[in-house]
């Protein structure tokens, strides 16, 4: 903070007052908000811990740096635009900022550029790839660092051993990379953790077919793909089996001697004999789970994902079940129903639907496990918050989940549960062996990227790792597609449009970082002469303006995305700000400008890197530096 009085006393500014929520070290722009709330409790009278939280920042930076709606300040007697004039009017000269306009209701406020780029640029050159993040925003206690940080479980990806990692899988492992890296970015600790769907009935399928199907040296050679293929085969005895027996229910006949001999009843008696104990079928799937671990790694290094715990449906506790189900039973939640053991939800909540919380065998079921799961983690972890980064297709079941647990009188753990939905990748299906590998999809991809490279052979011939880097550039292309829209959208899975470098793609990104990268090397300029740089002679250009106060923004967006949980939040900006760069280079030359003036925008070009690269890693991208 003494930095930031010392830079502020050269404009004439004496102090920033503090208020709830200003955090003017992190966030140049709250120094802003700080000084014309100051300015504006002596215009307007009132409380200028009202004024603060009525400051907006702005998405167009036409409508201004900042604007205030002035019905938020509740000032009665005049109509708003009245009071507007009004305030502009008597609103004093400001070394910070400019008189503010009038739009409608809205105050505008635009930021004076010299004090701006000198609050800005030297705050994300010196930071690199800290700029913005805020630290108090995972305290338990913002007044009090020594209470420690607050404590999230990000449940994400959770593929199932019995089927295939595939596109559909992806979006929960993006959505989920990118929201633990943004609360271990706001200062929280975050418990990345993998919940393998590797228990229940579908595991008594596999290992049927293994016995028929199954080839020691291909599980060995790769796992998952073979899994994968013995599964579509025994679907090809089982899927025909199970039509006939829905089919012949729905027309109200008794399925029971049909179901007997299924290999549906054989895939159950498998998994009975699992949660008996059996060691023989133990060690078959120990040996399954293992090995799909193991592969799935390597795959998720590739997406620069990483866990810090693999669990899954087979490691909770018998006893935690047990005990769930007491508890159900004691508070009256429990109910029979046709040998099975029910939760009647619509009692409680008429949006909700009936469910199995133990099969009329005995067995447990996904909603069983799951009670008992959130159970263990709070008892082990004493999370502040738990995230589970599931499909839109399971709303009703973590709806059910969070009633049960408040029902059972778990308030402390549902109350800190989230589910963080999406929608889905289209056009590809998963039971009759269509579906398409990760692996194959990124290998594809990377080979698409690896031939646009190719037809650019001089710079090609300057990238030492070409292969590499067109891996890294196809994973961008998948990710980027995957995160252009809200969450809850459907999309369709298109190569073609994925790996474009025409519109807001990530071989756009890519080539937009690569670039600054290419201006940086061919300027000669030593990282400490951008420092002491002359900013203020970046003042004239209208273009250096809009690339500052779009710069300036990122600390907001980054405070906004953990409101929204969105990747498309940080996408769009970034998107945004390199338009405004590419628009840029034609007037901000480096090469044959004097060498003051070449350091200077060359600053710009060093700040407009390293928040593009930050929100790239963020996004879970590696950003390129040749391509």
């Amino acid at each position: 903070m003494e930095d930031l009085r010392k830079k502020l006393a050269t404009f004439h500014v004496a102090d920033v007052p503090k208020y709830p929520n200003s955090y003017p070290e992190y966030n140049p722009v709250d120094v802003y908000r700080s000084h014309i709330t100051e300015l504006l409790a002596g215009v307007t009278g009132v409380d200028p811990v009202t004024i603060y939280p009525a400051l907006q920042w702005t998405q167009t930076l036409d409508k201004g740096d900042l604007v205030l709606p002035v019905p938020a300040l509740r000032v009665k007697g005049k109509k708003p635009p009245e009071l507007a004039a009004e305030w502009v009017a008597k609103f004093p000269e400001s070394p910070l900022v400019e008189k503010p306009t009038v739009a409608g209701t809205f105050l505008q406020f635009f930021f004076k550029l010299v004090p701006l780029s000198s609050l800005v640029l030297p705050a994300i050159l010196s930071s690199k790839t800290g700029f913005g993040l805020n630290p108090t925003n995972g305290l338990k206690d913002a007044t009090d660092p020594a209470k420690g940080k607050k404590r999230i479980i990000v449940d994400f990806s959770s593929p199932n051993i019995a089927k295939p990692f595939h596109a559909g899988h992806l979006r929960s492992t993006i959505i989920g990379g990118f929201l633990a890296n943004l609360y271990e970015g706001a200062g929280w600790e975050v418990i990345r953790m993998n919940y393998l769907g590797d228990w229940g009935t579908q595991f008594g399928m596999l290992a049927l077919a293994w016995e028929m199907y199954g080839n020691e040296e291909a599980l060995q050679r790769d796992p998952i793909a073979h899994l994968y293929d013995i599964y579509v085969e025994i679907n090809k005895l089982h899927g025909p089996e199970h039509d006939l027996i829905t089919e012949k229910k729905k027309a109200g006949e008794d399925t029971t001697e049909l179901f007997e001999k299924s290999w549906g009843k054989k895939a159950q008696g498998y998994f009975k004999r699992m949660e008996d104990g059996d060691e023989a079928v133990l060690a078959l799937w120990r040996r399954f789970r293992e090995a799909s671990i193991e592969r799935y790694k390597k795959t998720y290094a590739r997406l620069n994902i990483r866990y810090d715990v693999y669990s899954g449906e087979s490691q909770i506790k018998k006893e935690s079940m047990e005990a769930a189900m007491e508890t159900l039973w004691a508070k009256g939640l429990n109910e029979e129903s046709n040998g099975a053991v029910i939760v009647d939800l619509p009692k409680y909540n008429k949006k909700l639907d009936k469910c199995r919380v133990l099969k009329a065998d005995g067995t447990t079921l996904y909603l069983t496990r799951d009670i008992g799961a959130a159970g263990e983690r709070y008892e082990k972890y004493r999370f502040d918050k738990m995230i589970y980064v599931v499909a839109m297709a399971q709303d009703m079941h973590l709806a059910q989940l969070f009633k049960i647990l408040e029902l059972m009188g778990r308030d402390d753990i549902s109350s800190r549960c989230q589910h963080i939905n999406f929608g889905m990748v289209q056009g590809m299906s998963t039971r009759k062996g269509t579906v398409r590998f990760l692996d194959d999809i990124l290998r594809e991809v990377g080979e698409k990227m690896h031939e646009v490279m190719r037809a650019n052979g001089n710079k090609y011939a300057q990238v030492d790792n070409p292969d590499e880097v067109a891996d890294i550039l196809g994973i961008t292309s998948v990710m980027v597609q995957d995160m252009s829209g809200k969450r809850i959208n459907n999309y369709e899975f298109s190569i073609e449009r994925m790996t474009s470098f025409e519109g807001d793609t990530g071989p756009y990104l890519q080539y937009a970082h690569a670039r600054l990268c290419s201006i940086t090397r061919r300027a000669g300029i030593p990282p400490e002469d951008l420092l002491a740089a002359d900013l203020s002679l970046l003042a004239d250009s209208s273009h250096a303006a809009l690339l500052i106060r779009s710069l300036a923004q990122w600390p907001d967006v980054y405070a906004n995305t953990l409101k929204t949980l969105e990747p498309v939040t940080v996408l769009m900006y970034l998107f945004k700000m390199t338009h405004m760069l590419s628009s840029s280079y034609d007037h901000l030359k480096i090469v044959g400008s004097e060498r003051e003036l070449a350091a200077a925008r060359l600053a710009l070009y060093e700040a407009a890197r390293a928040v593009l690269g930050q929100g790239m890693r963020l996004l879970g991208l590696t950003p390129v530096e040749r391509m």
